[in-house]
């Protein structure tokens, strides 16, 4: 029994890395309940997973550093303060404006590049800090990982 649960797990797994859903290496936390408030709704919603992390952006663009699947195209993962609608983007069915309050007079710290598998970009990520809380109440202190999966996408 123990060997068919085993074997099962890793056919799940295997399957997921197929499809490229396996969460990212590090401390990550997978949070599907952002996928309402930032992520487009219909066939292009299966494109995006979301990720929530307690660690700050610096410290997580220094670990990104190192990962051989990581792209550096110019411009790719320089952090640069936005205002939140920015940040975020115009997909999703977040209350643009109640975002607008959260942040105030602050701006989100926002560092966004490709990643890749054979030797292509396969993913988009946007890294953002601080983060909304789901209910959009607070700001949480860590950074959130918004992944879009390019060959899911729809576009080009």
């Amino acid at each position: 029994m123990t060997r068919i649960l085993v074997v099962a797990a890793f056919l799940g797994l295997a399957a997921g890395l197929a499809r490229g859903q396996a969460p990212p290496a590090g401390a990550w936390q997978d949070s599907p309940g952002y996928l309402r408030l930032f992520a487009p709704t219909g066939a292009r919603a299966a494109a995006y997973r979301i990720y929530v992390s307690t660690l700050d952006i610096e410290t997580l663009l220094r670990r990104l550093a190192t990962d051989p699947a990581v792209l550096h195209p110019p411009g790719a993962w320089s952090p640069a303060a936005l205002l939140p609608a920015d940040a975020f983007g115009q997909t999703g069915g977040y209350d643009r404006s109640k975002l607008a309050r959260l942040y105030g007079s602050k701006r989100a710290m926002v560092a966004r590049g490709p990643r890749e598998r054979d030797g292509r970009a396969t993913e988009a990520w946007t890294l953002v800090s601080p983060y909304p809380s789901r209910d959009m109440d607070h700001l949480e202190p860590g950074t959130m990982l918004i992944v879009l999966d390019l060959d899911r996408s729809g576009g080009p």
